[in-house]
């Protein structure tokens, strides 16, 4: 493997690792079947810890786009791409456009409701908790831009609850997109950007809440502030 993975996108440190690896695959047109890595090497390319490495395959794993293969011979292989992993990288393409944001924004939009009423239908106890703990993390951010990651967090795991993987795919690919786009400053006043926060922070709460009661009436409700 070459040294020097681009690790510029998106939220905590297991997903810049896997944005990463998926755009190494992209842009080496490595085939189904071949080997990427494996979990010490990219621990040792990376510096990465053994957990956020491992998130991170566990990430790739769930998309369908890396497995491994165990044994001497084993390690990290791409899988044959799925309709859904073509998807996915068909929108890393259209990001490049110049009205991509605002595509991304109006897609976003549109999915919202399909994704989070598919979460409400099939929340588990522990989705429900860490959703909540994805709440507090940003209650808990001390700057704009961990107020964001951890937004994006939450948004992405409240469509891994989707059972729609189509929807899903599009879904996480709006997201991408917009994570890796999105300033880091705040233009407006500190009150300003305090209320705003505040705003975002009961809209995203009253959310997770319709999900975890499975109210999918307050989850369309929810949806409707949030998108507003």
């Amino acid at each position: 493997m070459d040294s020097g993975l681009k690790l510029a996108a998106p939220r905590s440190r297991a997903e810049h690792l896997a944005a990463a690896l998926e755009e190494r695959i992209r842009n080496r047109a490595l085939e189904p079947g071949a080997l990427v890595g494996t979990l010490p090497s990219l621990r040792e390319e990376t510096g990465y810890a053994r957990a956020t490495v491992s998130e991170a395959v566990r990430l790739l794993r769930e998309r369908g786009v890396l497995e491994i293969r165990p044994g001497r011979t084993g390690g990290l292989f791409v899988t044959e791409p799925s309709p859904v992993v073509r998807l996915r990288h068909t929108l890393l393409t259209v990001g490049e456009q110049p009205s991509a944001v605002m595509d991304a924004i109006e897609l976003r939009d549109h999915l919202e409701g399909l994704i989070d009423i598919g979460a409400a239908r099939c929340r588990t106890p522990d989705d429900v908790a860490e959703l909540r703990e994805l709440v507090r993390r940003m209650e808990n951010s001390t700057d704009w831009d961990g107020f964001m990651r951890a937004n994006w967090a939450l948004h992405e795991r409240i469509a891994a609850i989707c059972p729609n993987a189509m929807a899903r795919a599009v879904y996480i690919g709006t997201l991408g997109h917009l994570s890796s786009t999105a300033s880091s400053r705040f233009d407006e006043d500190e009150a300003a950007a305090a209320a705003y926060r505040a705003d975002r922070l009961r809209v995203h709460a009253e959310l997770v809440e319709a999900i975890a009661k499975g109210d999918l009436a307050a989850v369309w409700h929810a949806v409707t502030k949030h998108n507003n």
